[in-house]
């Protein structure tokens, strides 16, 4: 068989298991992550991973519909924090008020575009936002790095602040309530489960 051909067959398979593999899970019109974010105290104390100090600042729990889903390798951070998800609770988890939002991710930051509101403004600043994502441990990164817009994920772990040697530091928002730099989530995700469709 002709190299080139295979080559052919080969991209066109790609192609499709790109296409089938990130194609959104569709839920219907619907809320279907009711729930507002957790946060709390967190005792837990600073330790060290993968070359950075972590300390917890907050614990934090969320269960919310991916919004979008973005995967680092070359920047700054991407040790650390490998896979960034645009989540959304509350009205911004209904497919019917998200079909008329345009979402976006890029730079470690999380657009979003409308032609007119379909909720006002400030509920979709306050009930989404752009979580950094570590993984506590190569089991939890294997599945966010599998994870589809559409799907409902719950995530439990921590806010923190990490600090490198050289002087580097990154640091969580603590408030759903700010928007632009700084206005992210840093998660040490202790633990990590996708809702099955009913």
């Amino acid at each position: 068989m002709n190299w080139k051909l295979i080559l052919f067959i080969a991209l066109i398979g790609y192609g499709a298991y790109q296409h089938f593999n990130q194609r959104p899970v569709v839920y219907g019109d619907g809320v279907v992550a009711k729930q507002l974010p957790l946060q709390s105290n967190t005792n837990d104390v600073k330790f060290e991973h993968s070359g950075y100090t972590i300390t917890p600042l907050q614990s934090f729990e969320i269960e919310a519909r991916i919004l979008s889903t973005k995967y680092y390798t070359f920047d700054r951070g991407a040790d650390l924090s490998p896979v960034d998800l645009a989540l959304g609770w509350g009205r911004m988890s209904d497919e019917a008020v998200l079909k008329k939002i345009e979402i976006s991710q890029s730079g470690r930051f999380y657009y979003w575009r409308v032609n007119e509101f379909p909720i006002p403004r400030k509920e979709i600043e306050t009930h989404s936002a752009n979580m950094h994502l570590v993984p506590a441990n190569s089991q939890i990164e294997s599945l966010l790095k599998n994870v589809k817009p559409g799907q409902v994920v719950r995530i439990q772990g921590d806010l923190i602040q990490a600090n490198a040697a050289d002087g580097w530091h990154w640091k969580s928002s603590l408030s759903r309530n700010d928007i632009g730099a700084g206005a992210c989530e840093l998660v040490w995700v202790k633990t990590f489960s996708v809702k099955p469709l009913s």
